[in-house]
């Protein structure tokens, strides 16, 4: 039953995006949704053998965006530091030339 109640939400959370994909993107930018979908899915299922309700609070959706964000800065830092034409900062790319 536990597990039924995470899918129903989880398909009744990609179901609303999937309508409404602008709030998608205005969520998780150009992360990757399945990826998104995935950490939703375990956060759920962490909180049903917590005793909890299936449905995630808002600080969980936001570590879970964050997490996302933070792998997205990872990726793109490890571009940086093989190229070293450019550092990267809280303004983007600048070229160091």
């Amino acid at each position: 039953m536990q597990n039924l109640d995470v899918e129903l939400y989880v398909s009744q959370l990609y179901q609303f995006f999937e309508k409404n994909p602008n709030d998608l993107m205005d969520l998780i930018g150009e992360s990757d949704k399945d990826e998104f979908y995935e950490l939703v899915r375990a956060q759920c299922t962490e909180n049903i053998e917590k005793g909890d309700e299936v449905s995630l609070t808002q600080d969980q959706i936001i570590d879970i965006v964050i997490r996302l964000k933070k792998k997205d800065l990872d990726e793109r830092k490890m571009t940086v530091i093989v190229d070293k034409v450019f550092q990267h900062t809280k303004f983007g790319l600048i070229g160091l030339n």
